[in-house]
């Protein structure tokens, strides 16, 4: 079992933030799932990859070859694929994952979150989806999301979970998650 991480590639300003990305690669670990994620060794992706290594878990990232100067590739970690592109990385990391979650982060982050919400609304994937919400950093993204949807522009998405702490998330993504490792191909870029 894959849990695939979106998270931001810098810090941010709140340590709430960083104890949550902590925390849910600490959880992945505990529960002996592996940890998919964008590869870098900063922000928090690299936080969360840590702490996921610290508990023993595996953790494959996927890096593409124009962001090695920019996002520092994570030399510690069990596998490192490096790709040729951003749409290849999203799709990479979504073939090697069961399910999908999101950390605070910003325009990557949302676009990759985004991204695997339209694949599943799509029928291209049925992987359980969830956000952690630490600190309520995604609360004003439901609310236009939900303003959205009473708007007319987007059918509410059901399966998309959120809560406050790794547990909770994880607890509420696990009746989803396919028994076992089955990996289904993701959608090609």
């Amino acid at each position: 079992m894959r849990i695939c991480v979106f998270a931001g590639s810098n810090p941010g300003t709140r340590e709430t933030h960083r104890a949550a990305a902590r925390s849910l690669g600490e959880e992945i670990a505990r529960r002996g799932y592996g940890l998919v994620y964008g590869g870098s060794s900063g922000g928090l992706m690299g936080i969360c990859a840590d702490a996921a290594l610290a508990g023993g878990a595996d953790v494959a990232g996927v890096l593409p070859r124009a962001l090695m100067g920019r996002e520092i590739a994570h030399k510690g970690i069990t596998e490192l694929r490096v790709v040729g592109s951003l749409h290849e990385r999203k799709a990479v990391m979504g073939a090697l994952s069961d399910a999908y979650v999101a950390l605070p982060g910003g325009y990557g982050t949302l676009d990759e979150l985004f991204e695997a919400i339209t694949w599943a609304q799509l029928g291209l994937h049925d992987r359980p989806i969830g956000v952690l919400d630490s600190d309520g950093y995604f609360t004003k993204l439901f609310e236009f999301l939900d303003e959205a949807a009473r708007d007319g522009f987007l059918r509410p998405f059901p399966r998309l979970s959120r809560a406050s702490t790794a547990a909770a998330l994880l607890d509420s993504l696990a009746p989803s998650m396919p028994a076992g490792a089955t990996l289904a191909p993701a959608p090609r870029p």
